[in-house]
C-alpha cells in the first residue's frame, strides 16, 4: 500500500514535467526516483489532480471569512499539497494537517529538513519532531499514524492542535479503499459526527465487475494492496449513500468523465487535449469511468457543493433499457488459435467462410508489438481453423499499421486504406492485397498474400485513421467513400471522398444536406446503394449519438439523419453490421457507467432501438469489445467477434485471447 503512494508521486511529477499540473515542488519530493510516464497516465493523473484542487480551492474560497480552518489529509504520502497552496498565498488562516504510516512521515520529513525550497515555505520549524509529529511548523503538521487505528489517529490529531469546532476539510485520496471497510466507515463517522463544521473529499475507483474492473482489481491484487472497499460500494450511488449513513447532510458524487466534462473549463479541456500526441481515447474513457470524485458537508453555512456544475450535461450513469441477452461462446475450434490476441486491427471476409485479419497492436513471440503477422481464419465442418499467411513483398514500415480499414473489392484484391504507426506518423497512404481467386476453405491451411504498395493521387484520402470506408456503386462504378477520422495534424476530421476504386483517383460526386460533425472511430455500412454512419467520437472527444444515412440519388448523394427512439446512447470504437432492414451496433465505448456496451438492434423502417447485454459467463476472462473487430456471417447469423482490449491505464494491457461467437438467430428470427 505504502509503495501505491510513492508510484503515484512519480506519475504526477512525470505529468507535471509535460505541462499537465503546474507543480514545482513534486520533482522535491520525487527525488531520483522520476520516470517518464506514458500520455494516457499523464492525463489521469491529471484528471485526479484537477478534481482535488478543485475541491480544495472552493472550499478555501467559502471558508475565507472564518479566522480559522483546517485541512486534513489522510494518506498524504509524498503530495505537494500543503507547498503548492502555500506557495500561491492561499493558506493565511489554515493549517494543514497530513498523516500516513509512521515510516513514510518520517521520510516526508527528512526530506522537507533536507531541501531548502521546502524548510523555507514551512518556516522556523523550532526543533525537532516529537514522537508521532515527525515534523511540525506553523502552519504544517506531519503525523506518521496508521489510519486504521482510530484512537491512536484521534489522540495523535488532538496532540497536534486540531480543532474539532471550525471548519475542517477531509482528503482522502485512493487511500480508504486499501483499509478494512468497518475501519474506513468508522473513520468517515468519526468525521461527521466530531466536527461541527466538517467537509470531506474523497477520490476512489468504482465498478469492479465489468472488464476494465476486473483487470484493474487484479492488478492491484498483485501489488497485494487490494481494493476493499467495491465489493461494499462499487459504485458512485453506493458511496453517496455511504457518507448520507455515517451522519453526512449534503453529498454529490460524479465520476472522473462527468468531472471534465462539467466542471473543467472548455479551453482547459483544450490545453490539455493539444499537449502530447495521443491515441488512447478508449483507455481514458474507461478510466475515467473506474474513478470517482465525492464530496461531502455537515453544519457547513452555506452548505459546501464544489461538485455542482454550472452545465447541463445529462447525467449518464442511470440504468440503460436492456431487451434481453446473447450468450457468448468461444469459437468451436480445430486447434487453439494464436496470433489473434491484438486491437486497433481489422478483419475481413476475402471469401465465404475466409477470414484475414491485418495490423493492429498485440502479442507477438511473447512480448507486445505493432503487428506486421496477417492472420486467416477458415471454417469448415462448424469448426474454425488457423492458415498460414506467407506474405510476397514484406515491407516492417506499411505492414505495422493500426486503425487502418480493408476493403474487398474482387474475389483476388483487397485494398488497405490509412492507419497509423504512432500518433504522429500517420501517412501509410495505400496498399493492394492480392491473394488467390479459388480457396478452398475445407482444404485450406495456407495462403498467400501480396502486397502492392501505392502512390495514387488520392494521398489526402489515405492520410488519416480511425475513418470508414464503404463500398458504393454510382452510375455503374464502383467506389470507395472514405469518411472520417482524425491525422497527425487534425484530431477530428469530417471530409469524405470517392476514390475510384480501378484508377484510385478521387471522383468528385455531389452531396446535399446537412453535413454530420466530424467524427472519428465511427461506424460505416453499406444499406440500400448508400452509407450509414453511426455514433463516434466528436471534436470534443465526447461520444457521438447520431446516425446518419448517405442516400443515394439520381445525381449524387444527400445526407440524411435516422432518428431513433429511444435515441441511440452515444458511443464509439463499436463495429456495425446491417441485416434484413437492422442496423446492428456491437460493443463500443460510451459513458453510462452503469454498464458496458453490448449489441445494440436498430430497425431502420421504424427507428426502434432495443440493446442486448452480452453474457459473458460462458468466458473465463474479461471480454473487452473496443478496438476490436467483428465479422457478420449471414446464412448462420453468427456474429464473429475477433480481438480487442487495450492499454488498461497503468493496470497493465488487456487482450482478449480468442475469437468469440454470438448466436443472433433468437434475434433477427424475430423480425
Amino acid at each position: 500500500v505504502q509503495g501505491t503512494g510513492g508510484s503515484s508521486a512519480v506519475s504526477k511529477c512525470s505529468a507535471a514535467a509535460r505541462g499537465y499540473i503546474q507543480d514545482r515542488f513534486l520533482r522535491l519530493l520525487v527525488g531520483r526516483r522520476r520516470r517518464r510516464r506514458a500520455p494516457l497516465v499523464h492525463r489521469g493523473y491529471y484528471i485526479r489532480a484537477r478534481a482535488v484542487d478543485h475541491c480544495v480551492q472552493d472550499f478555501l474560497l467559502k471558508t475565507q471569512c472564518h479566522p480559522r480552518t483546517q485541512i486534513v489529509s489522510l494518506g498524504a504520502g509524498f503530495d505537494s499539497l500543503y507547498f503548492r497552496l502555500k506557495d500561491i498565498g492561499l493558506l493565511h488562516h489554515t493549517v494543514v494537517y497530513e498523516v500516513d504510516f509512521p515510516n513514510v512521515a518520517c521520510q516526508k520529513a527528512a526530506l522537507i529538513k533536507r531541501m531548502k525550497e521546502l524548510s523555507a515555505l514551512v518556516g522556523d520549524v523550532g526543533g525537532e519532531g516529537l514522537g508521532v509529529i515527525t515534523f511540525s511548523g506553523e502552519d504544517y503538521k506531519l503525523l506518521g499514524v496508521d489510519l486504521s487505528e482510530l484512537p491512536e489517529l484521534e489522540r495523535a490529531l488532538e496532540e497536534a492542535g486540531l480543532d474539532n469546532e471550525i471548519p475542517t476539510l477531509f482528503i482522502a485520496e485512493v487511500v480508504l479503499t486499501y483499509m478494512e471497510n468497518s475501519r474506513s466507515d468508522a473513520l468517515i463517522q468519526w468525521a461527521a459526527e466530531h466536527f461541527s463544521q466538517a467537509c470531506f473529499l474523497l477520490y476512489e475507483q468504482i465498478h469492479p465487475e465489468d472488464p476494465f474492473g476486473r483487470v484493474m482489481q487484479q492488478h492491484f491484487r498483485q501489488l497485494n494492496s487490494a481494493l476493499n472497499s467495491l465489493a461494499q460500494y462499487p459504485d458512485c450511488e453506493a458511496q453517496q449513500r455511504r457518507f448520507f449513513k455515517k451522519g453526512w447532510t449534503e453529498c454529490s458524487v460524479m465520476d472522473m468523465n462527468e468531472f471534465f466534462t462539467c466542471c473543467t473549463p472548455e479551453d482547459e479541456q483544450q490545453r490539455v487535449q493539444a499537449l502530447e500526441p495521443f491515441d488512447e481515447y478508449e483507455e481514458w474513457h474507461l478510466k475515467c469511468s473506474h474513478y470517482f470524485v465525492l464530496t461531502a458537508s455537515k453544519g457547513m453555512e452555506p452548505s459546501w457543493t464544489p461538485l455542482l456544475s454550472n452545465m447541463t450535461v445529462p447525467r449518464s450513469d442511470g440504468p440503460v433499457g436492456v431487451a434481453g441477452s446473447i450468450t457468448a461462446t468461444v469459437c468451436a475450434m480445430h486447434s487453439e488459435i494464436s496470433g489473434l490476441r491484438r486491437y486497433g486491427h481489422h478483419s475481413v471476409l476475402i471469401k465465404p467462410n475466409v477470414i484475414l485479419t491485418t495490423g493492429g497492436f498485440g502479442e507477438e513471440d511473447g512480448h507486445h508489438c505493432r503487428m506486421r503477422s496477417f492472420h486467416v481464419l477458415f471454417k469448415h465442418a462448424g469448426y474454425w481453423k488457423a492458415g498460414y499467411v506467407k506474405k510476397e513483398n514484406p515491407d516492417k514500415r506499411r505492414d505495422e499499421r493500426l486503425y487502418h480499414t480493408v476493403s474487398c473489392v474482387s474475389n483476388s484484391l483487397a485494398l488497405v486504406v490509412g492507419g497509423r504507426t504512432s500518433p504522429s506518423s500517420a501517412s501509410l497512404g495505400m496498399l493492394w492485397l492480392k491473394f488467390p481467386e479459388i480457396c478452398n476453405a475445407s482444404e485450406a491451411e495456407d495462403i498467400t498474400v501480396e502486397l502492392v504498395s501505392l502512390q495514387p493521387a488520392a494521398e489526402p484520402a489515405a492520410s488519416r485513421w480511425r475513418h470508414s470506408t464503404t463500398e458504393v456503386i454510382f452510375k455503374g462504378e464502383k467506389y470507395l467513400f472514405v469518411y472520417g477520422g482524425r491525422s497527425a495534424i487534425e484530431p477530428v476530421l469530417g471530409d469524405w471522398y470517392f476514390l475510384h476504386t480501378q484508377e484510385l483517383s478521387c471522383t468528385e460526386i455531389p452531396v446535399e444536406g446537412p453535413v454530420p460533425e466530424s467524427r472519428h472511430s465511427h461506424s460505416a455500412c453499406g444499406w440500400k446503394g448508400g452509407v450509414l454512419i453511426a455514433g463516434g467520437l466528436g471534436a470534443a472527444e465526447q461520444p457521438l449519438g447520431s446516425i446518419f444515412f448517405l442516400r443515394q440519388l439520381e445525381h449524387g448523394f444527400q445526407w440524411q439523419t435516422v432518428e431513433t427512439h429511444p435515441l441511440l446512447i452515444p458511443r464509439y470504437s463499436h463495429t456495425a453490421h446491417v441485416h434484413d432492414g437492422r442496423l446492428l451496433l456491437v460493443g463500443g465505448v460510451w459513458f453510462h457507467s452503469s454498464s458496458v456496451p453490448g449489441l445494440t438492434v436498430i430497425d431502420l423502417i421504424t427507428g426502434l432501438c432495443l440493446n442486448y447485454m452480452i453474457n459473458v459467463e460462458h468466458l473465463e476472462w474479461p471480454l473487452m469489445l473496443h478496438n476490436h473487430s467483428s465479422v457478420f456471417l449471414t446464412n448462420e447469423k453468427e456474429l464473429l467477434l475477433i480481438g480487442g482490449g487495450g492499454n488498461c491505464f497503468s493496470f497493465g494491457t488487456h487482450l482478449n485471447p480468442g475469437p468469440v461467437s454470438l448466436s443472433l438467430s433468437h434475434i433477427l428470427a424475430s423480425h
